[in-house]
């Protein structure tokens, strides 16, 4: 084991709060902006699925990228002013392309950062502690999504949905300064990308596997077809549940979609706080099949309950199926490829796999919502859960008996001692 220099854990926090509006930008409250200013579902959908689509195509290069850089702070940077420059866009026009480039921006910024933190926190805490310290950052950035959803509620009442996007633009500079606080030499430039070579060893050995290791894990692949059709159904049920909310309610449809995420972004933190230690005592199987469950009961109740207080089962489900998700998705690929040098290049692959399915949803269920109601869109979406438990559940002594495998595997590599960063 080797010790770090320094303790970076509290600026690594900072960035995983402030980055929670990076990742997200304006979120469903997007949608609710552009149906302020006459957009229809449809149209909403198309400019949802727009910046999908960029977001499937350039997270594995991000994943590529992430791996190959030392400089992995200057990523989040860039990632943060993507999100100063969308929110501009946002303040020029509310004309088609504009919202659209806004978009693009946003979707690039999201998939890069995302990927950056998963290197930033492998290459402080190690592979061994991944688990744990991620888990922390995952709490960081709930709580980071529980303040921002509050603030733009608020916004969105007194001043109007725009400034939301004026508030995404502060805490990405928020998200530049805190960075900027991790020592560089306290990531280490190896253990980031999942490759068991010391910083003071012959760089000439410190070599990658090619990337076809993604391909010939079967694991990792099954993993990704899973996500892509949870994501298809899973995706699109916020934003439509608080359109639905609105319309049904004549509410105001800003503090509505707050509301919203304000109760599972919530059970999101009190999932992630619990997720690595649920992780070690059950598996990563297990706690990936309790969160595909989740979609099929959400999108019931979700078509069920039309009053005010539905969003309280209807999100605590998200919480609890995105919570353990977000904390055990990234722990199993730095399980299944540590000590190839392509985890990130794994993170950013199952990412857009899963953003295929993610970046349709919109489109589905604003087609869905126009042509049949809200509620026949929610059991749609709802139903595609079914697939996905299917192959987790048929290949799931495949998945087992890998993570054994390399549980001993990774026993024998050299790691962060990361205990001290932990205390």
């Amino acid at each position: 084991m080797e010790e770090r220099i320094s303790k970076p854990t509290t600026p690594l926090l900072a960035v995983s709060f402030f980055a929670a509006d990076v990742q997200a930008g304006a979120g469903p409250f997007l949608g609710i902006y552009l149906q302020e200013h006459g957009w229809s579902p449809h149209l909403i959908g198309i400019v949802l699925t727009l910046g999908a689509i960029v977001g499937v195509l350039v997270t594995a290069p991000a994943g590529a990228l992430v791996d190959a850089t030392y400089r992995r702070r200057s990523l989040v940077v860039g990632a943060s002013a993507l999100t100063i420059a969308a929110a501009c866009f946002f303040w020029l026009s509310r004309g088609f392309w504009p919202i659209a480039l806004s978009q693009i921006a946003t979707a690039v910024a999201g998939s890069l950062m995302g990927i950056a933190l998963t290197g930033l926190t492998l290459g402080v805490g190690g592979r061994e502690n991944f688990d744990r310290l991620y888990g922390r950052t995952q709490v960081a950035n709930h709580a980071g999504n529980i303040a921002a959803a509050a603030l733009s509620g608020a916004l969105g009442w007194w001043l109007g949905t725009a400034w939301v996007f004026a508030l995404c633009a502060g805490f990405a500079m928020a998200c530049i300064a805190s960075v900027l606080l991790i020592p560089a030499r306290a990531v280490h430039r190896y253990y980031a990308r999942g490759l068991a070579h010391r910083d003071d060893e012959d760089r000439s050995q410190a070599r990658a596997e090619s990337i076809r290791v993604l391909l010939h894990s079967r694991p990792l692949l099954l993993l990704a077809i899973v996500l892509a059709t949870f994501g298809l159904g899973n995706s699109a049920m916020l934003p439509l549940y608080s359109l639905a909310q609105a319309a049904a309610h004549h509410g105001n449809a800003s503090q509505i979609t707050a509301a919203n995420i304000i109760v599972s972004q919530v059970v999101m933190l009190a999932a992630a706080v619990c997720a690595s230690r649920i992780i070690r005592r059950w598996g990563f199987w297990w706690v990936i099949l309790v969160t595909l469950l989740t979609l099929p009961l959400r999108a019931l109740a979700a078509a069920t309950l039309t009053t005010t207080w539905g969003i309280v089962p209807v999100q605590v489900l998200d919480g609890l199926g995105a919570g353990l998700q977000g904390v055990a998705i990234p722990a199993l690929v730095v399980h299944l490829l540590h000590g190839s040098g392509r985890v990130n290049l794994g993170q950013g692959a199952v990412k857009s796999v899963e953003a295929v399915g993610s970046c349709l949803s919109p489109l589905l269920g604003g087609w869905l919502a126009s042509r049949f109601g809200y509620p026949t869109a929610f059991v749609t979406l709802g139903s595609l859960a079914i697939l996905s438990l299917a192959i987790w559940i048929a290949q799931g002594a495949v998945i087992r008996r890998a993570c054994e495998t390399r549980r001993d595997e990774l026993s024998r590599m050299a790691d962060v001692d990361g205990s001290a960063l932990l205390s």
